[in-house]
């Protein structure tokens, strides 16, 4: 099976639709393991994060089941629960996109940060870790200290991205799917990243301010990898370094 290059649908979505198709002809029978996630990266040329969204998209779609440490395989009766254009971005896409604009934020906002705003984004962290103890959903107070440091750089259109960003995560059903899993599996906010950012801003150094911004996101995007694996757990113990060197390849863009 292949996917165009020329079509406008997201990667996942085109690897969601050839095994779609694959399991309504019958070329995977009700009851049968998928190809691991390797083989599915291979077969289609696309990222194993790209073949995670798609395993979820079509889980989403009633299609398959994911059995941790097992595999994904077809279920008996198939029901489509939602269409490919309601489910929208997934977690990988999005974290690596606020990694990008994010860090530059970050780094901007340590030139015009106020000592009020540190002290704003201090509050915000104590907030946080109140949720995490108390199992709060939704990453509130996470979502007002990344926006905060937006607002902090005096620029409405920085905070309007950054706002749209994050409230991407609520919109799109598959990145709700996404980060719904990563909590399961005990994935919280990470204080001592929030930390290590609101050091650097209030060391008023652009350069590290970015580097911590990126670093924290980049820690998402590896926790969001362990919590969405579906291959057999060796699988995933062997193939975590191949993934870290890419995430370390694409951060110095």
């Amino acid at each position: 099976m292949t996917i165009s290059t020329a079509e406008t649908q997201k990667l996942y979505q085109q690897v969601a639709r050839a095994i779609s198709e694959a399991i309504r002809s019958g070329q995977y029978a009700a009851g049968n393991r998928l190809p691991s996630e390797r083989e599915l990266a291979e077969e289609f040329k696309v990222s194993r994060p790209t073949v995670r969204e798609a395993m979820i998209a079509l889980e989403i779609h009633g299609l398959v089941e994911a059995r941790h440490g097992s595999g994904v395989y077809v279920l008996d009766e198939p029901q489509s629960k939602t269409t490919a254009s309601e489910l929208d971005i997934g977690a990988f896409e999005l974290t690596e996109a606020r990694r990008l604009i994010e860090g530059e934020t970050c780094a901007l906002a340590a030139s015009t940060i106020t000592e009020a705003e540190l002290d704003q984004l201090e509050a915000i962290m104590a907030d946080m870790v109140d949720e995490n103890q108390r199992d709060i959903k939704g990453d509130l107070a996470d979502r007002r200290f990344h926006v905060a440091i937006a607002q902090a750089t005096r620029n409405s259109a920085l905070v309007t991205v950054v706002e749209n960003l994050w409230d991407l995560r609520y919109k799109s059903p598959l990145c709700r799917a996404m980060l719904e899993r990563g909590r399961q599996v005990g994935i919280r906010p990470l204080i001592d990243d929030h930390q290590a950012i609101l050091l650097a801003l209030r060391s008023r150094d652009p350069k590290d301010a970015r580097a911590a911004m990126r670093d924290h996101l980049s820690r998402v995007i590896e926790n969001l990898l362990t919590a969405t694996e579906l291959d057999a757990v060796e699988q995933a113990r062997n193939n975590v370094q191949a993934r870290r060197l890419e995430i370390a390849r694409r951060s110095v863009i």
